[in-house]
Parts: C-alpha cells; sequence; structure tokens
C-alpha cells in the first residue's frame, strides 16, 4: 500500500451515531454534528444514508469556512447526559466512517485469489462497471456497513 493511501485509511475518521427508531422508520444522530441527520427504512439503510450525510455535511461545512471537531472518543460519549438519556430510551450506537470524495484516483496494486477476481470481473461486467469501478462500490458499501 502506497504512503498516501495509508495515510488517508489511518486518518480516516469515525463518527458515533446514535439511531433510533423501529422497523420501517429509523433515524440516525451524530452527538458530534449538530444538525447531521439521516434515517432509512431499514437500520443498514439509515447507516448507509448517515455515510452519506456525514460526507455531505462534512463539505458544506467546510465550504462555509466553518471548521468542525474530532470525533469524540465512546467512553467520552458515554458520559454525556444527552447520549445517556438517548442511550436509556432505547437508541444504539453506530461507528459511522467520513470518506471524502477527492475525485482523484489513485492506482493501487492488489493481490486478490484468482477465483474471486474472476468472479469479480464477470459480475463488474454483469453491470456495466470496471473493475475498479466494482471494487469501490464494493469498497463504499462496506464502509457504510455496521460491523
Amino acid at each position: 500500500m502506497t504512503n498516501f493511501v495509508w495515510s488517508m485509511f489511518k486518518d480516516m475518521a469515525r463518527y458515533i451515531a446514535l439511531v433510533d427508531g423501529k422497523a420501517g422508520a429509523y433515524g440516525v444522530v451524530f452527538p458530534d454534528l449538530p444538525g447531521c441527520t439521516a434515517m432509512g427504512k431499514t437500520m443498514d439503510e439509515a447507516i448507509a444514508h448517515a455515510a452519506e450525510a456525514l460526507r455531505d455535511w462534512a463539505e458544506v461545512t467546510e465550504e462555509s469556512g466553518a471548521r468542525f471537531s474530532r470525533a469524540r472518543s465512546l467512553e467520552a460519549l458515554r458520559r454525556d447526559a444527552e447520549v445517556k438519556k438517548a442511550l436509556a430510551d432505547g437508541a444504539g450506537l453506530a461507528a459511522v466512517p467520513l470518506v471524502r470524495e477527492t475525485g482523484k484516483p489513485v492506482k493501487a496494486n492488489l493481490s486478490i485469489d484468482s477465483g474471486v477476481l474472476a468472479a469479480m470481473d464477470e459480475e463488474a461486467g454483469r453491470r456495466n462497471l470496471t473493475r475498479s469501478a466494482f471494487v469501490e462500490m464494493l469498497a463504499r458499501t462496506m464502509l457504510s456497513r455496521v460491523a
């Protein structure tokens, strides 16, 4: 992995979000980022939307010249009175990555099992995607999921 790519990965911020709701209607809020919210019909959809909202919120905030704080630790958030109340009322926590889009492609050398690569190429072709576009799509999907 190049130093550039590694430095981007190790510095990727994850913000802790509160997820609340019931089947068919979930909401996500970020205690550290006022006004950054998302919704979804399922928890997975809500968290995927939260990753998009986080990216957009960060972009708009920076474009306006404002700064936003780094993510607080999970321990610090658990001591926050509002977070404590939300958790007591049934909310859950999720770590959501801040994935910034730079618009600058970077070449990366990956080693992948030949059978997996063949299956990926077949699926990419079925979706009319290049191998690179397919790998990026998979990465975006996995980054927005709850581990």
